[in-house]
């Protein structure tokens, strides 16, 4: 699929230029948007509060405001970048960086060490309590132990998923299109690519609910 991408910087993928490409679009848009404020937003600015205030709500209502507001540009982030570089496999002549597995490892892997160190940083040596179930005893031990290796599992595995599922539905998304192109080259990859900018949009909005829920798993208190 790289191939197919006709902007590309020599000796580079063209998943790494085209995440380079986003990082500047979302960098440049900000600066738009901070430079021309106004009390009574319009245009660009006015669509841009709407997307960020639905994901600081999102953090808040699951986290707090306490977490909520200061997890929340890592939230914002994530979301913003993860949706631009979905969106550009739907352009001719660009390629898509969540299609290709280390791009959506490189967004899973931070929500990963973000999850473990805040969970740390406010529970401290507690912090293992979530990994123990809801029996702690002496009599419960074994239940403790086999409870401490499933929850161990679960939470190596989660980076893994979040990960697997972003590049599959984007690379899915990157075939059909491709497919449907070569056979219906007018009427169907109209119809495909609301689709794809549907999928786009959930799958973006689905990342950053998983990871705002791993979050607010290792910050709220063991029961």
């Amino acid at each position: 699929m790289e191939s197919e991408a006709v902007i590309n910087i020599p000796g580079l993928p063209a998943y790494v230029t085209f995440a380079f490409i986003a990082s500047i679009f979302l960098i440049t848009v900000a600066i738009i948007v901070r430079k021309s404020l106004k009390l009574v937003p319009g245009g660009t600015q006015n669509f841009v509060e709407t997307v960020i205030d639905s994901i600081l709500d999102l953090s808040v209502e699951n986290m707090g405001r306490k977490w909520g507001e200061m997890l929340f540009p890592l939230m914002g982030t994530l979301f913003l970048y993860i949706l631009v570089c979905n969106f550009f496999g739907l352009i001719p002549g660009f390629d898509s960086p969540t299609a290709n597995i280390n791009a959506t490892a490189a967004c899973a892997v931070p929500v990963f060490f973000a999850t473990h160190y805040y969970g740390i940083k406010v529970h401290k040596f507690k912090y293992i309590n979530h990994f123990l179930g809801p029996i702690r005893s002496i009599i419960g031990l074994p239940l403790m132990l086999l409870m401490f290796v499933i929850e161990i599992i679960g939470h190596l595995v989660r980076p893994v998923t979040l990960s697997v599922r972003l590049f599959g539905n984007m690379m899915a998304k990157h075939i059909l299109l491709g497919v449907l192109v070569l056979l219906a080259p007018i009427i169907l990859p109209t119809l495909v690519l609301a689709l794809g900018t549907l999928v786009s949009l959930i799958q973006a909005f689905v990342f950053t609910l998983l990871a705002v829920c791993y979050l607010a798993g290792a910050v709220e208190e063991a029961h």
